[in-house]
This record gives C-alpha cells, sequence and structure tokens, in this order.
C-alpha cells in the first residue's frame, strides 16, 4: 500500500512521540522533561530534516543544527503553578474532551490543565530564542481616538446653481455683438449684443397706440405692456419706449449674471432664432468637484464632512471644502458613488475639467480601542490576532473589527482587552507553527488509536494492538513519497532510502 506524507511531518511525529514516550528505566522524571536531540535541516528547504549533518538533496547546502527539547507542553497548556487556578482538564489530541480532575484521555494521553486566567483561543508555545530569531513584535491594544480618510480622485466641474443661459424669446438679427470672446469675463447687466427683431417693433407700436388712445391703466394699454414683458423686456426699457413714444428698433441684450462666457454660439448678423442658447455664463468663484468613492466606503460619506484636494500639478499645495451632496444611486459598471464637493476659487485656480486627488475625512471615534492594522490575519469570515499571554506562548483571539482608521489603525468591537499586547511582527510564522502543532497532534492521535488498545462500546475486552512500523523508505529528491518497503521512486525513479522513526 502507497501513501504520501511530507517527511518533515514524520519526522515531527516521531519527535513528538519520542517525547512522550515514557523514560528508561532508572532514569528520572525530571531529567527526562529536559532531555533533547539534534536533528539537521535546510534553510532553503525546511522540509528537509534528517537526523546526521549532511548536504541538502535539492540545493546541495550543508544542513544546520536544531535542538528539540523534550518534554514540551502542550500548546496553549501552561506548567501547573500555585497562584493559578484550574478551570478543568482537557484532552491534549481533543479539546471536546472535558473533566473535572486529572486522567487520561480516551487515546490514553495524559490530560493537560486549563487555567481559568486563558483565553478561550488556540494558542502554541515557542521557545523564548526562537521567537527571537522571528522577529515577533508586541504591542499593547490601548484606548485612542481614530480618524479615517477617504481618498480618491474627483474632477473639477462649473456648479450649475451658478451657471446662466441666455436665450431669447423671439426671433431677430444680431445688429452689434459687444461680448464676441469666449472665456472673458462680464458683470451682471452688461450689453451682451444689440438685436432687431420685426415681431418686437410690432408689440411696441401696438403698445403706444394703446398709451395714445386710453390711460395706462385701461385693459388694452395694460395688455400690451404684459405682452412685452413676457418677452423678457427690461421694465426700465419698457418705460423709455413710452416716454419717447416710438419704438426702439433694436433691444441690448444684458448678461444675467456676472462670470465668465463659457460658450458663444452667435456672430454679428446672424439670425437669432427664439429658444436657441446663445450664451453660457457661470461664476466661478465657486466649484463643484465630483468624486468617486467605492461602495464599501459609501455608507462613511455624510453631507457636511471636511475634504481636502490637492492638485497634480501643484503637489502640497491643498484646498479645504465640503461634502454638499450625496448622489442617490449608484453607478453600476464601476461600483462607485458619486459625492459632490464645493471649493472655493477666489483666484480661479481651480479650472473646470481639471483632475485632483481628494481626502474626505469621513468621522472621528474617540475612546476606540485600537490595535495596529498589520496584527490582524484574515482568514475567510474570522479575523484573528495572536496576544502574548506569556514568554513565549501565544494565543489566538477572534475579534470582531470596527472602523480602520488612518495611522494603520484598526477599532476593535470585541475579543480584545486594553492592555493585552498583540503580535504585529511574525504572526504568519506563528500561524503556521500553530497549524503544524495541529498536524502533528492529529497524525499522533491516528497513531496512537490505531496502535493503543481500547475497550470497545459496551463490552469489556479490547481491540488487539496494531503493529507500529519502525521505518519506511522514501525519496531524497521527493520527500512526499512515503512507502513501506523498499522500491523506486513513482515521480524520478531513483531508489528509495530506508528512515527510521521513534516508536510511541
Amino acid at each position: 500500500m502507497k501513501y504520501t506524507i511530507p517527511l518533515w511531518l514524520l519526522l515531527a511525529v516521531a519527535a513528538t512521540l519520542a517525547q512522550i514516550a515514557p523514560p528508561a528505566a532508572g532514569a528520572d522524571a525530571g531529567s527526562a522533561d529536559h532531555s533533547s536531540r539534534t536533528i539537521y535541516t535546510c534553510g532553503m528547504h525546511p522540509q528537509i530534516v534528517q537526523d546526521a549533518p549532511g548536504s541538502c538533496p535539492i540545493c546541495g547546502m550543508d544542513l544546520t543544527s536544531k535542538a528539540l527539547t523534550g518534554g514540551a507542553v502542550a500548546a496553549g497548556a501552561d506548567p501547573p503553578r500555585a497562584d493559578r487556578r484550574i478551570k478543568h482538564w482537557v484532552a491534549p489530541m481533543d479539546p471536546s474532551f472535558i473533566s473535572d480532575s486529572p486522567g487520561k484521555s480516551p487515546m490514553g494521553m495524559d490530560l493537560v490543565p486549563v487555567y481559568e486566567d486563558q483565553g478561550s483561543g488556540s494558542g502554541v508555545s515557542i521557545d523564548p530564542t526562537v521567537v527571537q530569531n522571528m522577529g515577533v513584535r508586541v504591542r499593547p491594544a490601548q484606548r485612542a481616538t481614530i480618524f479615517r480618510q477617504v481618498r480618491t480622485i474627483g474632477t473639477v466641474e462649473v456648479a450649475e446653481d451658478r451657471l446662466s443661459v441666455v436665450n431669447l424669446r423671439y426671433s431677430g438679427w444680431v445688429e452689434r455683438i459687444h461680448v464676441d470672446q469666449t472665456g472673458v469675463s462680464v458683470e451682471k447687466g452688461q450689453t451682451l449684443f444689440d438685436i432687431y427683431s420685426p415681431e418686437l417693433v410690432s408689440a411696441q407700436e401696438e403698445y403706444l397706440l394703446a398709451l395714445r388712445g386710453a390711460t395706462p391703466d385701461s385693459p388694452l394699454a395694460r395688455s400690451s405692456r404684459a405682452r412685452l414683458e413676457f418677452w423678457d423686456l427690461p421694465p426700465a426699457t419698457i418705460e423709455r419706449i413710452a416716454g419717447r413714444s416710438r419704438a426702439q428698433r433694436t433691444i441690448a441684450v444684458r448678461a444675467p449674471r456676472s462670470g465668465h462666457v463659457l460658450h458663444k454660439s452667435i456672430v454679428q448678423g446672424a439670425r437669432a432664432q427664439a429658444g436657441a442658447d446663445l450664451y453660457q455664463i457661470a461664476d466661478l468663484s465657486t466649484v463643484w468637484v465630483n468624486a468617486e468613492v467605492y461602495e464599501f466606503d459609501a455608507p462613511w460619506i455624510r453631507v457636511g464632512q471636511r475634504a481636502t484636494m490637492e492638485l497634480s500639478f501643484a503637489p502640497g499645495e491643498t484646498y479645504q471644502g465640503s461634502v454638499a451632496y450625496i448622489y442617490p444611486t449608484l453607478n453600476r459598471q464601476s461600483r462607485t458613488l458619486t459625492v459632490r464637493l464645493e471649493f472655493a476659487n477666489p483666484d480661479l485656480a481651480l479650472k473646470p475639467g481639471m483632475f485632483a486627488t481628494v481626502r474626505i475625512e469621513t468621522r472621528g471615534k474617540e475612546n476606540a480601542l485600537v490595535v495596529p492594522t498589520e496584527s490582524i490575519l484574515h482568514s475567510g469570515n474570522r479575523q484573528l490576532v495572536f496576544v502574548a499571554v506569556e514568554l513565549g506562548r501565544y494565543e489566538m483571539r477572534e475579534i470582531v473589527p470596527g472602523l480602520a482608521g488612518e495611522g494603520d489603525l484598526t477599532e476593535v468591537l470585541e475579543g480584545l482587552e486594553p492592555g493585552e499586547r498583540v503580535v504585529t511582527s511574525g504572526q504568519f510564522l506563528l500561524d503556521s507553527e500553530s497549524q503544524l502543532n495541529e498536524a502533528v497532534q492529529k497524525l499522533l492521535a491516528a497513531r496512537l488509536h490505531a496502535g493503543r488498545a481500547r475497550p470497545a462500546p459496551g463490552r469489556a475486552d479490547t481491540l488487539p494492538v496494531a503493529a507500529d512500523p519502525t521505518s519506511y523508505w522514501t525519496c531524497g529528491m521527493h520527500p512526499q513519497v512515503v512507502e513501506e518497503g523498499p522500491g523506486s521512486c513513482p515521480i524520478c525513479g531513483m531508489d528509495l532510502i530506508e528512515r527510521t522513526q521513534a516508536t510511541p
């Protein structure tokens, strides 16, 4: 029968079995707890593990020695101390097996204590020297004020509430243009052009005729005057026509607001159609910036929040503004929400069409429990951190994160207390060590389950003890190939090498 198990994992199981094996006759129990053995491994290929010095079969580097101390404490467990109260006892290979007193597990192993000051998360114990070599750093969880900023890209636009369009309610011909260039600034009431309209001249004559035949308050006079007002003639122009008692051939069309001419569609002598947009005039002293915010940042945006903007050609120079409006719909293609910002533009440095980098200060939260963002491990639906319980012992803790703020800080809603030290560097190695310990324990549990005699349910007899092999055959180039007898590697064809392992 063939099966593939990594060589380093088998050797780790062998080392663990050797540690839990009973001491030799006449040996003192205390000395057994401090026994050690030396293994040799490759720094570039840690799956290569040997009992004697040599070279790596993969890269050819000399193997380095590593001391393994026997009598290691189970992961997450501490040696009994007089100042700690034992909560209960658990099986080292099956944490679901809980006992109120010490004894043996169903697999025949000694139960380990769980203390009241231990957390509920899984832990790992590592030699302090190894911890130093791994570069593990810790930082306490503490209360602080946390802020969150949303950084995005925005486009400078003309403020729609500061834009005016000039058009006519009658048709005519442009007699003279006073503002004949796009981009020039104009003042409110400034004459843009003079227009001659036969319709307008006829309406003036009707009004003058009504004034000659009746008083200004007569129904006919009021109706004629209202017609001129509906055509958007200013009251001052109508009074001037009545005072002169003659119709004006051309009428001056004036700017409705101060600003800059963004669009002009007429020339001198051209016919102007009723309803056609002839000028667009915008006040650019205040501009809008439309910023696109990602969907996951949208819930944090509120009207009135502060915003800063920086232009790409002027790094370091910032403009202060605020959130004026949040659009009610989401862009289906980009999955972004458009947020409108308002910025003052007194010197006209912000020109419509520019791109800018925008930062929105969404909100601040005081007295929040925060940890470095780099300390959080994302594992599917769970967020995990390693807490330094004691020297060389670390506990994996599940947390509920909150607001992710500036300065690489993240709020913790549940799972931690102020002052607890979380691992900020080397937590991935701790996670790997924890998973390795779990894998070794499962393999060890399977071996003990098959090799130890256990009473069957409802019977007093025991199962026969299975023969536990003391040697196996593996490939030097492919340690994942493991067989019970000699042969050749199915991958490269090399002869398999015999290895020995300790018996439990």
